[in-house]
């Protein structure tokens, strides 16, 4: 992918920064921030794309998230303990799996890259 960064954000900060902490898993910065961008942000299109792009991933995260807490309560009550454990390792590795793209989005808008995640990525272009 080519070099996207190039100027600031409505805020004052380098391109290549904002789009940083639009990925950032502190906390909510990231949460924050990507609504601050797309609220307040209305010319740096490469900015808005790694906004909507980091909402996207963390809502399907949250989904998944959720999904599979609700089936892990499901399986303990109804059927096993155990196997309700098991499925509440799946949490942590779909955690650890949350953060790993979250740096991996925080590295490539340092960079100054539009990487595309698979099929959120091309949601977030056209919203941008």
């Amino acid at each position: 992918m080519q070099n996207m960064a190039g100027g600031k954000t409505a805020l004052g900060l380098d391109a290549n920064v904002g789009a940083l902490l639009c990925y950032l898993p502190v906390c909510p910065v990231n949460l924050i921030y990507s609504i601050i961008v797309i609220v307040s942000d209305k010319q740096n299109r490469f900015v808005r794309f790694h906004a909507f792009q980091s909402l996207l991933l963390t809502g399907v995260y949250l989904v998944i998230f959720f999904a599979i807490m609700i089936i892990a309560a499901l399986i303990s009550a109804i059927i096993s303990g155990t196997l309700g454990s098991l499925f509440s390792l799946l949490i942590f590795l779909v955690m650890i799996g949350f953060i790993a793209a979250m740096v991996f989005g925080c590295i490539k808008g340092y960079q100054g890259q539009m990487f595309k995640f698979p099929i959120i990525g091309d949601m977030a272009d056209k919203w941008v």
